[in-house]
């Protein structure tokens, strides 16, 4: 890999957060031991899906097989064995339920600031629809999803979904937080005090039912 590839640079700020986060994988798995996958395994492999758009968790899988180079990112050897994709997402819905991406998108947010690239000043908040999990065959309340609620993108159909709002730093273009509200088709003019607060440090305005992710 050449030494000046993108992947370098990004692998030393990701060891760097993953080691500041090794305390709390010990109290995570101080009591029924580590996973079949390292944590620092899992995020790094999570980190490549988003940078490089694979669609699916098997797709991923065949990339670190074949890819040299992910491989070296992952921190698997060339002769190891790629997990297969239902062992790896379980893995992961293991790290989300203890909050390991907040943790892990936190300490990123603390490094740029360090380093003086995210600014307290001036933000802007993206917003998408996220699908639930759910049926959306009658007008009655999601018994599946009962947070949902029915809403659509332009010209598409209306869908059971919540509201994904992303707070980002506009001096570089760095997101500094996540959060997921109701799709009430007005949560980001509603809340953005609460999600400008929580991204800046500053204290927050009150909001509604929102989540940090």
């Amino acid at each position: 890999m050449r030494k000046d590839h993108p992947l370098r640079a990004i692998r030393t700020m990701v060891d760097e957060v993953l080691q500041a986060l090794s305390r709390q994988f010990d109290r995570m798995y101080a009591s029924e031991g580590r996973p079949s996958i390292a944590p620092e395994k899992l995020l790094r492999a999570q980190l490549l899906q988003m940078l490089y758009s694979i669609r699916s968790e098997r797709l991923l899988m065949e990339e670190i097989d074949y890819s040299i180079l992910f491989r070296w990112f992952v921190g698997l050897n060339l002769d190891e064995e790629v997990w297969d994709a239902t062992t790896f997402t379980k893995n992961c819905d293991r790290l989300l339920e203890a909050e390991v991406a907040k943790l892990f998108l936190a300490e990123v947010v603390e490094q740029a600031r360090a380093r003086g690239l995210a600014s307290d000043e001036h933000f802007t908040v993206d917003g998408t629809l996220l699908e639930a999990w759910a049926s959306a065959k009658s007008f009655q309340p999601s018994k599946t999803d009962p947070d949902a609620q029915l809403a659509r993108k332009r010209g598409k159909e209306a869908r059971l979904s919540y509201s994904g709002n992303l707070l980002v730093e506009n001096r570089n273009g760095l997101i500094v937080n996540a959060m997921v509200w109701e799709a009430s088709g007005t949560a980001e003019r509603e809340h953005g005090a609460d999600h400008a607060g929580a991204g800046s440090g500053r204290p927050a305005g009150h909001g509604g039912r929102g989540q940090e992710v």
